[in-house]
């Protein structure tokens, strides 16, 4: 059983940074795609970023250029690094992990933290 723990929200204003964290537990970290989902009031939850257990990330357009997916295997954490925050960022944002397909394809949540952009 994988659990994810997320921190590092909080309110910042428009053009500040912030940098969340998602520590796994559950011993398979090395094998998983992890990555950073959000939901807005009203909105689907979209995808923000991911990182394969190779290092291969993926953005969504709207955070190219700002934000920065990381992992750390020794710590069985991934960030979320977020520069040039916008109020259209305010989401709950949510740590997500994928265990490959060997491992059955198995989908993981953590319970979100929110992100607050005022203008």
């Amino acid at each position: 059983q994988v659990q994810l723990v997320e921190s590092g929200g909080g309110l910042v204003q428009a053009g500040g940074s912030l940098r969340l964290s998602c520590a796994a537990s559950g011993g398979i970290f090395s094998i998983t795609t992890m990555g950073w989902y959000r939901q807005a009031p009203g909105k689907q939850r979209e995808l923000v970023a991911t990182i394969t257990s190779g290092g291969g990330t993926n953005y969504a357009d709207s955070v190219k250029g700002r934000f920065t997916i990381s992992r750390d295997s020794a710590k069985n954490t991934v960030y979320l690094q977020m520069n040039s925050l916008k109020p259209e960022d305010t989401a709950v944002y949510y740590c997500n992990a994928v265990t490959p397909p060997y491992w059955g394809r198995r989908e993981y949540w953590g319970q979100g933290t929110q992100v607050t952009v005022s203008s």
